[in-house]
């Protein structure tokens, strides 16, 4: 009996480690996404602007 609760206890411990992992890759690829629609962003707005410039130069 003993034993069937540390083997239950160490299964949960490893699936617990690995929704953290899981958890923190998730939070890693958002902050990276959210920095390149950032830059995407701004490069449109940019040239945005300087084609308004040109149509109206």
């Amino acid at each position: 009996m003993s034993t069937s609760i540390v083997l239950v206890c160490a299964v949960l411990a490893s699936m617990a480690a690995g929704v953290l992992i899981a958890y923190g890759v998730c939070n890693a690829m958002f902050a990276l996404f959210r920095i390149h629609a950032r830059q995407v962003a701004t490069r449109t707005s940019t040239s945005v602007v300087a084609a308004a410039s040109i149509v109206e130069g």
